[in-house]
Formats: structure tokens, C-alpha cells, sequence
């Protein structure tokens, strides 16, 4: 048997296929996969962004509150997938329909394609200023190439590959970041950071920064689902991944926040968003953490591509393995494609205007419509509960056009003080609940479990 027929064997009996899944992942064992998820260089860089327009105290608070709001969203969703056992993408047949999820499914893939480039970019280079440091080769294409490529080696074992490899990332990049949090006070004291003067013109206000940070939280939960329907239980759903990534964006954003604000202390320029400016300070070890958290991180987001793919139809046979290597290739083509760093900001506008609206319809219909229970005609390709019209939830997906275009409006055509991101969720929350209430499930709700259960229990039965 060749390595390629093992590997796949050995995807298929870890659910890595498509279809639902009966997750077995502890508490603590979640908590350390989203803990590594966004001990990432973007989220980490994000938070250079905020100083010194808005002052370092201020930034602090604004990124626990904002990172706080964001994880409800992404635990709820979340808490979906543990009880069907189905990821995300696949959960949105549910208020979309079988046929009209296909738009959050091409936009997620998109969303995750570009994640996968940019933080394969910047992985390049952190890992070509420490290879410079000490060869003085200089190349961040071919290190942002390999870094991928390493990814693309890791997320091809599948959910337990990523399992097994993160814990170990998050204790290593945690060690680091504490080394950074140290190093900085030492050299420098509280009211020295929060005497930092803001420019006389400043892009940031209070709320653009809660914006962004909500955002952050946003462009995750496109994967919440895809983990925690490997959660054993609905405990081990909210809190591994609610205080996970709570922990993990909170060190991650402020660790950013600080090394900049060192930066400017220590008379540098400013420059956000850019790993260069950072690591110079701290020296090598700073860049081992950027380079091993791009590894946690975008072996997750090349997982949830594939994942996404292969559940996007239901009743099709899209095996887990070719799908990653075909997606793989794309991914380590982009990673050079560099001109996209500077659109970065923009990235994240995009993804909080197309999926916060996602994640209000998805959370309305579950909990509300729906009244927390899918049942199996969420497998079915066509006909059942899912179908709609044609496969189409018309209802969904004018919800959505209403608050992805105001939340487009709000960032770049009327800015709100606080940003587009929840005014937009808010928006599309209430605008679906009220077309869709007359459609909601009355009387006695038999409640379905995982369907996964239901699955076998049928095959079972046609045996």
C-alpha cells in the first residue's frame, strides 16, 4: 500500500471526509487549539496598528472588550457544530438553503485562501531576518514559499495532526511573548507607556479599534464550527474555545500593541504592520515566535479550506486528501504575491462586511427559528426542511445583501466613530428575525442530536 492510499485511509477513519462527526476533544485539549489559533503574527501586527493614535491604556481595554464580544459570536457558532457534528460552511444550508449556501461557502474559501497568503507572507519574512541575521541570505519569496509548504505538509494529516502539533506551538510562542511582556517593562514603566503622544491627526479613534478587534474575531469563526464538532461535549465547546481564544487574541493583540509602544519609547519609527520594525528591537527570538505562531495559525486556516470544499455539497464525495493538495498548491502560488500586505486593513473590512451577516442569520436561525435543533435533512442534496425555493432561502440571502452593503457604507462611505462590524451584525440580526419569524417551528420540538448518530442509526437500519 503506498504512502498516499495509507494517508487517505488514515483521514477517512479520523472523519476528515465529508459528513458529520461525533467529537471526542476535552476541554483542555480545545482550549490549547484555539489558545495556538491566534498566537499569530496578523492579530499580533493588528495591534501595532492602534499606537500611538489611540493611547496604550485605552488600546488594552478596547481589545478585551472588542475580543470578549467577538468570541460570543464565534462560541455560539461554534456550539452549533459540536451539537450536529457538521463545520460551519456546511451548517449555513440551514438558513440559506441546500443550494444558496454556496455563497458563503465560495466567500469563506476566498476569505481563507487570503489568510493563507498573507500570513504565509509575513512568516517569510520574520524567517528571512533571521536567516540574514545570521547568514546574511536574504529572500523572503522562497522563505514565504517554505513556510507554506510546511503547512500544507501539516494540515494534510488532518484535524489530529493539527491537534497534536498546536499545545506545543502555544507553549513555545507563549514563552516568548511572556520574555517580550518582560523585556518591555523592564525597560520602560506603565505611565511611560501611556504618556505616548497621539499624532496631531490620528487614523485610529476608540472605536475603529473596537471595530477591528471585533473583526478579528469575525474572520475566526468562519473555522469555530470545523473544531468544535470534535468537542466531546457542549462544556468542552464554550469554554476550550471561548477562553482560548479570548486568551490567545488578548496576548496576541497586546503583546503588538506593546512592542510598538517599545518601539516609539526607545526612539524608532513607527512603521505598523510591519514584523521588521518589531523584531529588530527584540532580536531573533521574536521571530521564531512569529514564525512558529504562522504555523499554528495557517495550519488551521488551510484545514478549514479543505474542510469548507469538501463538505460544500452535501452527498458528494469530495475526498479530503486530493482536496488538500490541489488547495495546498493554490496557497504556496499566493504566498508570493506580497502586494497584498499593504491591502491588509482592507482584508479585514471585507470579511467583517461579508460574515458578520453571515453569523447573525446562522445564529438567529439555530437558536431562534429553528429553536436549536437541525435535523438530517441538512444532509439531503436536494427535497427536506433546507430546500426553500429551489435550494434557496431568499429570506437569508436578503439579509445578508442588506448587512453586508451597510456595513460597506458605514466603513468607507458614511463612517460610523465606532466602526461597521456590529452595527452591521445588529442590523442583520433583527432584519432576519422579523422576516423570518412567521416561518418559526411551533409546538413540541423533538430534539435531534448529533447527526452523525443519525447517520449511522439509518445505515443501520437500511443494513
Amino acid at each position: 500500500m503506498s504512502l498516499y492510499t495509507r494517508l487517505e485511509h488514515r483521514l477517512e477513519a479520523q472523519s476528515d471526509d465529508a459528513g458529520p462527526v461525533r467529537g471526542t476533544y476535552s476541554t483542555g485539549r480545545l482550549f490549547m487549539i484555539w489558545l495556538a489559533a491566534n498566537l499569530v503574527v496578523t492579530t499580533l501586527l493588528t495591534g501595532t496598528l492602534f499606537i500611538p493614535d489611540v493611547p496604550y491604556g485605552l488600546v488594552l481595554l478596547l481589545i478585551v472588550g472588542g475580543t470578549v464580544a467577538g468570541a460570543a459570536v464565534l462560541v455560539a457558532v461554534g456550539t452549533i457544530g459540536r451539537r450536529t457534528g457538521l463545520p460551519t460552511m456546511a451548517l449555513t444550508r440551514g438558513p440559506f438553503g441546500t443550494r444558496g449556501s454556496l455563497l458563503p461557502v465560495a466567500a469563506n474559501v476566498i476569505i481563507l485562501m487570503g489568510w493563507s497568503w498573507v500570513q504565509a507572507m509575513l512568516a517569510g519574512i520574520a524567517l528571512d531576518y533571521i536567516v540574514m541575521t545570521f547568514t546574511g541570505f536574504s529572500s523572503p519569496v522562497i522563505f514565504a514559499v517554505l513556510c507554506q509548504t510546511i503547512v500544507v505538509i501539516l494540515a494534510i494529516f488532518g484535524h489530529a495532526g493539527v491537534a497534536r502539533v498546536e499545545p506545543w506551538f502555544a507553549v513555545v510562542i507563549l514563552a516568548i511573548a511572556a520574555y517580550i511582556f518582560v523585556m518591555a517593562f523592564m525597560s520602560f514603566g506603565p505611565a511611560e507607556f501611556g504618556a505616548i503622544e497621539a499624532p496631531t491627526e490620528p487614523f485610529y479613534s476608540p472605536g475603529l479599534v473596537f471595530d477591528v478587534v471585533l473583526a478579528t474575531a469575525i474572520s475566526w469563526t468562519v473555522l469555530a464550527a470545523d473544531f468544535n464538532r470534535f468537542a466531546g461535549s457542549t462544556r468542552a465547546s464554550i469554554v476550550g474555545s471561548g477562553v482560548g481564544y479570548t486568551l490567545s487574541t488578548v496576548t496576541s493583540m497586546s503583546l503588538g500593541a506593546t512592542a510598538m509602544a517599545y518601539v516609539i519609547l526607545s526612539g524608532g519609527e513607527a512603521i505598523p504592520f510591519d514584523p521588521v520594525t518589531i523584531i529588530a528591537p527584540f532580536g531573533w527570538v521574536f521571530g521564531v515566535a512569529i514564525f512558529l505562531s504562522v504555523m499554528a495559525t495557517n495550519t488551521m486556516v488551510v484545514y478549514g479550506m479543505v474542510t469548507t470544499v469538501v463538505n460544500a455539497v452535501p452527498g458528494a464525495r469530495l475526498k479530503f486528501l486530493p482536496t488538500a493538495l490541489v488547495l495546498g498548491v493554490i496557497s504556496i502560488i499566493g504566498s508570493t504575491f506580497f502586494g497584498l500586505l499593504a491591502q491588509f486593513t482592507t482584508f479585514l473590512v471585507t470579511i467583517g462586511a461579508l460574515f458578520a451577516p453571515i453569523f447573525a442569520i446562522m445564529i438567529v436561525d439555530y437558536y431562534v427559528i429553528k429553536r436549536s435543533t437541525y435535523d438530517r435533512d441538512i444532509l439531503r442534496p436536494t427535497g427536506g426542511r433546507y430546500w426553500y425555493t429551489g435550494g434557496i432561502n431568499w429570506l437569508a440571502i436578503g439579509a445578508w445583501v442588506i448587512g453586508a452593503v451597510l456595513a460597506y457604507v458605514w466603513a468607507y462611505v458614511w463612517p460610523l466613530p465606532f466602526g461597521s462590524t456590529a452595527p452591521a451584525f445588529i442590523v442583520t440580526f433583527v432584519v432576519y428575525l422579523l422576516v423570518s419569524w412567521p416561518s418559526r417551528s411551533k409546538g413540541r420540538i423533538t430534539r435531534v442530536g448529533n447527526l452523525s448518530d443519525e447517520t449511522d442509526a439509518s445505515a443501520t437500519a437500511k443494513a
